[in-house]
């Protein structure tokens, strides 16, 4: 009877051994099968199940990119840059992807925004945080350096490496602040359907002066702000979005996906 019990549980445990493969695994194996089906549906499980994580939304982008489906993937790829702004793999992707979409709006950001944001981008808020605290104690350090140094050269080298250290650290905690929002910012949204309509206002009419340009899936917009149209029969609520810092305008929320 022992022996049939001990037998019992070790195909139990055989048989959850086997279940246990990680859903990611599953569907790494059907994304090398190319059933891009499944190896989609396997990711997204995975997300819901295990958490998300930069590497997921990357396999997933690249599943959806398989697919023929522009806008899921940039989706993907900016989802796994959330998370982790290093993945190179993801932002190379990223770029491949938008080179292909049919919209390319004109960056018209500032240099010094453009190159912030490359900065901010570089790392991820944890790292930025610890580099402005690594900082503050070189600041601390020059600091004590002027007040407790008896060598002038040294008390020098204390006053102005402090007031460097300063601005130094001032803007490195700028950097953290800015990477921690980017980590949480759901202001972005692409464009998941074939097309989209921008009007000036918020309401579907068929009046040719409401409609400003149409733009297509993959496209990035920025939301402004929200409004609902509850008597709207075509779409219940509408955003007001930029494509760049020169158009602003009105589409339906149904539309896009929030990042």
């Amino acid at each position: 009877m022992k022996k049939n019990l001990i037998f019992f549980l070790f195909i139990c445990l055989t048989a959850f051994a086997a279940s246990a493969v990680s859903l990611g695994t599953q569907a790494d194996s059907a994304y090398s099968k190319e059933d891009y089906a499944r190896a989609a549906a396997l990711y997204e499980q995975s997300i819901a199940t295990d958490g998300p994580s930069s590497t997921a939304w990357y396999n997933l982008g690249n599943t959806y990119f398989r697919r023929d489906n522009p806008g899921k993937a940039v989706i993907c790829y900016m989802r796994a840059l959330k998370l982790d702004p290093t993945n190179e793999d993801a932002r190379q992707n990223l770029e491949f992807v938008r080179s292909r979409i049919q919209d390319r709006p004109e960056d018209d950001t500032p240099f010094v925004a453009k190159l912030h944001q490359s900065v901010v981008s570089s790392a991820t808020a944890n790292a930025w945080a610890w580099i402005a605290f690594a900082s503050f104690a070189l600041l601390c350090g020059a600091i004590a350096l002027y007040i407790f140094s008896r060598n002038v050269s040294l008390r020098k080298t204390g006053f102005f490496g402090g007031i460097v250290l300063i601005f130094v650290c001032a803007y490195l905690i700028t950097v953290a602040v800015n990477a921690a929002d980017n980590a949480t910012d759901s202001n972005f949204a692409v464009v998941t359907t074939p097309s989209s309509q921008l009007s000036s206002s918020p309401r579907a009419t068929g009046k040719s002066g409401d409609k400003i340009i149409t733009i297509h899936e993959g496209t990035t917009v920025e939301i402004v702000d929200s409004v609902d149209t509850p008597d709207d029969p075509v779409s219940p609520r509408w955003y007001n979005v930029k494509i760049n810092n020169g158009t602003k305008a009105w589409m339906r929320a149904s539309d896009v996906e929030r990042i």
